[in-house]
């Protein structure tokens, strides 16, 4: 079975992006997940010392990258005993120009032991998402409403229906098997879709990602499942909640801004195009 990837690389820092980092938004723009995957690839292989994991990820997407050849930098801003905080960006060349298109922060952590007593968490009877009960070996993702039953058909769910999504995340890299916390930072940048999405389609674009994880996922497919939206002068606020096979490992957040210019419609879209429908 073809492997999908977002980006081939020369081995020397370069980065050339596929077709599947394509979006929606344009002929040429870039999807969220893919930068999102090329920023979250560049801070791992930045370092991690033993015994810290990735507990949060915030990116700023403030321009919109497009199919340029494309590269990264890392900056270690903080290395303690318990926190190492690595700043990355993601810079694109058209020709002798250059520009930044996003940059952010990972926090890694140092594990340990829980402290005692007992705390809050939301119920496991609470909990609403269930994977599909198959799915087979692709990587198209599935989508489900708390009124319709699991479907690989994105147009059909174009309404105003609280919205799930089962996904395989894409390669980074061509001929690389993405990382926990690499699958766990591109399934999340579906935050916006989920939460986004309406009866007309999806009208706004987040302008960050942010993804918080008390520890990395399991298994090749993961969840998404939107668990709050505001919206009010053109601006929104989405959360969603992230799962695998053993349950909820983390959540999503973005901020968004009207984009109602280039609305996307799925119910217009072919329903075997490439451009899968989460990588908008």
């Amino acid at each position: 079975m073809a492997t999908m990837s977002f980006f081939t690389t020369d081995g020397a820092g370069r980065f050339d992006p596929t077709d599947y980092a394509l979006s929606l938004w344009g002929p040429d723009a870039l999807n969220g997940p893919a930068v999102c995957a090329v920023a979250a690839y560049a801070a791992e292989n930045a370092g991690v010392p033993n015994g810290f994991a990735p507990a949060r990820f915030t990116l700023e997407l403030f321009k919109s990258a497009r199919k340029l050849p494309t590269t990264t930098e890392t900056k270690t801003i903080r290395d303690g005993h318990r926190i190492r905080v690595v700043e990355v960006s993601v810079n694109q060349f058209d020709g002798a120009e250059s520009a930044t298109v996003a940059r952010g922060n990972v926090v890694f952590l140092k594990q340990g032991d829980n402290p005692p007593g007992a705390r809050w968490q939301r119920p496991a009877q609470e909990q609403t998402f269930t994977p599909p009960s198959s799915v087979g070996e692709g990587y198209r993702p599935w989508f489900r409403t708390e009124s319709q039953d699991w479907t690989t058909d994105m147009g059909s769910m174009q309404n105003a229906d609280r919205l799930s999504l089962y996904t395989r995340p894409f390669n980074v890299v061509d001929g690389q098997t993405p990382t926990a916390f690499q699958r766990a930072v591109i399934a999340a940048e579906s935050t916006s879709l989920v939460t986004n999405i309406g009866d007309g389609g999806i009208g706004f674009i987040n302008c960050d990602l942010t993804v918080a994880l008390t520890r990395l996922p399991a298994g090749d497919r993961l969840g998404v499942e939107a668990d709050s939206h505001l919206e009010s002068a053109g601006l929104s606020v989405g959360t969603a909640n992230l799962y695998d096979e053993h349950g909820q490992f983390g959540v999503g957040l973005v901020t968004a801004v009207d984009n109602t210019r280039a609305m996307i419609d799925f119910s217009k879209m072919k329903p075997n195009s490439f451009r899968a429908p989460e990588l908008s």
